[in-house]
């Protein structure tokens, strides 16, 4: 009975250190993500924050080249919501949109990984400040850190973004997940 307890621990343990030694799953994937977007507006005379719900679908490449280390590209179309004010006389409303590339770089800790991210987005802003209104757009750097939980092909992950922006400053936590093909 013992050699069978000894043999499975010693199985159990070669599954899972494989597992961890592996590096993420390579391929294609897909997902998704909601979350709170922080929008801090500087918008002429005009200047307030407020937060709303945001979403993304994100579709990347994992190339998991090296053991412990994922490279991985990555490109999203984002919605941050919609930043609200009162003001006196009206109200003044900012939405932002955007297409968004970056390259990641991870840390596999067995199915956690730590990641870290690097690109740009090409953003769209519609404004309305009072009676006027605006619409702006541009291509700006962003950056983002995040944590990952993988069994299989499928991911649980959590990140925060920070996008600025002219005119509008947004920090982005978000969760979601994700499948390999």
């Amino acid at each position: 009975m013992r050699k069978l307890t000894v043999s499975g621990f010693a199985l159990l343990f070669l599954l899972l250190s494989s597992t961890a030694w592996a590096g993420g799953e390579t391929g294609l994937y897909l997902g998704g993500s909601l979350g709170s977007a922080g929008l801090d507006v500087s918008d002429g005379a005009v200047e307030y924050d407020d937060d709303d719900l945001g979403y993304k679908i994100f579709l990347g490449y994992n190339f998991g080249i090296v053991p412990l280390v994922n490279l991985a590209i990555e490109g999203s179309y984002v919605d941050f919501g919609t930043a609200e004010e009162r003001l006196l006389g009206g109200n003044a409303e900012t939405s932002v949109t955007g297409w968004d590339a970056f390259g990641l770089v991870g840390l596999n800790l067995g199915p956690v990984s730590l990641f870290g991210k690097v690109g740009a987005i090409r953003w769209d802003r519609d404004s309305a400040v009072l009676s006027q209104s605006a619409d702006d757009s541009g291509t700006d750097p962003a950056y983002g850190l995040g944590l990952q939980f993988q069994v299989l092909s499928f991911a649980i992950r959590a990140e925060y973004e920070l996008f600025t922006l002219e005119g509008v400053d947004i920090g982005f936590a978000s969760a979601g997940v994700s499948y390999t093909f």
